[in-house]
This record gives structure tokens, sequence and C-alpha cells, in this order.
């Protein structure tokens, strides 16, 4: 038997008042996109940024379907937009935001595992790490430098 140690670094903002005033801009528009939310069932809402390399900024909000699993997180909603629309733009960062209509939300919330796939091949494809700041409706705000970072043994192209 071997032992694999493994070591993630992450950085934690006190507030969203403690970013960069970049970083602020995009969590701004993460949160704001996330009341456009359409969540009828769950309640729970979030909103999804993403920074492309020209400046420019994608959102994303979840969209629920009373056939589970048809809806699509946030994250994958922005994502697989600026694909589809700017598929040669690199993401240089995402900012998520999520919040619950029946409790308050004030630890960060990361993005779920079928988002952190998606971001991961979109890592994978430009070559370069997507940055991601995630938290809840409020409190502090969580800084990845990359996806990997989160997800140390994933499955890629490599895999198959």
């Amino acid at each position: 038997m071997k032992e694999i140690k493994l070591t993630t670094t992450f950085f934690e903002y006190e507030s969203i008042e403690a970013l960069s005033l970049a970083d602020q801009q995009l969590m701004q528009a993460a949160i704001a996109i996330r009341k456009q939310a359409y969540a009828p069932y769950s309640k729970f809402r979030v909103g999804a940024a993403l920074l492309l390399d020209d400046g420019s900024v994608i959102e994303g909000a979840n969209q629920e379907n009373a056939a589970y699993p048809s809806g699509l997180c946030a994250e994958r909603t922005a994502i697989f937009y600026a694909g589809a629309t700017r598929p040669q733009a690199v993401i240089v960062a995402i900012a998520i935001s999520a919040c619950s209509d029946l409790k308050q939300t004030t630890t960060p919330i990361p993005p779920c595992g079928a988002c952190r796939q998606a971001i991961l091949e979109y890592e994978n494809k430009q070559q370069q790490p997507i940055r991601m700041l995630f938290m809840g409706a409020a409190g502090p705000v969580v800084e990845s430098p990359s996806l990997i970072n989160m997800l140390p043994f994933h499955f890629d192209e490599d895999s198959l």
C-alpha cells in the first residue's frame, strides 16, 4: 500500500467587500442573476458570472423542471452558453452565489459535482485554469485558483 497525500489551497475573504473591485463586480453580477433563477421546487437559487479574457461577462441562473433532472445549474447554464456563443473565448474566472428562499445561507456554497466536471472540461479545453469564487447569500467568499484544485482526482479525456 502506498499513501497519497494531497494538498489544496483556498483563500477565504471575510465578505464580498474584501475582494478586489473587479472580483466584487463579478460577484455582484452573480448575485444579480441569481435573483432570476427559476427554482419553484427546491427554492434554492444560484447565479454564476463568467469573466472572459476580453473582459466581457456571461451570466447564468439555475433553471429547474418538474421532470427532475431536466433542469440545469447556473454554472453549466453560463459555461455552456459561453461555449456555444463564444467558443474561442478563454474563461478567466467564475463567481457563484447561492441562496435558499427557506433559510439563511451564509456558508460558501461550491459547485455541485456535475458542474465541477463541466468546468474541468473547459479548463482542459482552454489549457488554462479558471479561478473560482463562491459564496452563499452573504458572508465569506472562498477563492480557488482553479477547478483542478477542488477535484484532484478527476475524469477527463485521458481517462477514456
